[in-house]
């Protein structure tokens, strides 16, 4: 049976519209740090390098290579983790071109690090970019998060966060950094700005 996120890992992805806890188990993520607007050009450039090797591990059993404990599955969404530089911190409005981030893309436990170096060949033949270079692949455990759905524009992201800071503080929770995880659960292509949903998480203890 094909694994699917949105059905067989609902607590972690598809939560709702309001604040919950939620223990966060270890991950292996494809990523890029970067800093700056993520409307840029090189932001976009940084997603299509992690989806291909994100597609290339996916397809390697139709290339002709099935790794070992190799299963069907949904490539996973792109994520984010978003903070800002020190002298972003400082200054009243928020600029986007301060922002510091990684981005990347959840990998099944199947892949090891010889998969990687695989996923990686295969991409610098057929999809060859300069930013390949900066991917890294890590284990990232977030363990005790507070999250929730947020439906509409980026830009109305303080709303939520605002009700998440409301829920710790209510449930003696202290957040542990102000760098928060985005999980993106639309196409940006595909769908209107008001409906785009995005899981904002907070790591908390």
């Amino acid at each position: 049976m094909k694994h699917e996120w949105r059905r067989h890992e609902k607590e972690y992805y598809i939560p709702k519209e309001k604040p919950a806890l939620v223990d966060i188990p270890e991950f292996k993520f494809f990523m890029i740090k970067g800093k700056g607007n993520p409307n840029s050009e090189e932001f976009s450039e940084a997603i299509g390098v992690l989806y291909s090797l994100a597609y290339a591990i996916k397809m390697m059993p139709k290339n002709g290579y099935t790794p070992e404990g190799y299963f069907e599955y949904t490539v996973y969404p792109l994520e984010g983790i978003w903070g800002l530089t020190e002298v972003g911190k400082k200054q009243k409005i928020l600029n986007k071109d301060e922002f510091i981030y990684k981005i990347m893309i959840r990998q099944p436990d199947f892949v090891t690090e010889e998969l990687i170096v695989k996923a990686m060949e295969i991409v610098k033949k057929k999809k060859p970019h300069k930013l390949l270079d900066k991917v890294t692949f890590a284990t990232i455990k977030d363990e005790l998060s507070v999250q929730m759905l947020h439906i509409g524009s980026f830009d109305d992201e303080p709303k939520s966060f605002s009700i998440m800071k409301e829920y710790c503080e209510e449930n003696n929770l202290i957040i542990k950094t102000k760098a928060h995880r985005e999980i993106y659960l639309s196409d940006l292509r595909e769908i209107e700005t008001e409906k785009l949903k995005t899981v904002l998480r907070y790591c908390v203890e």
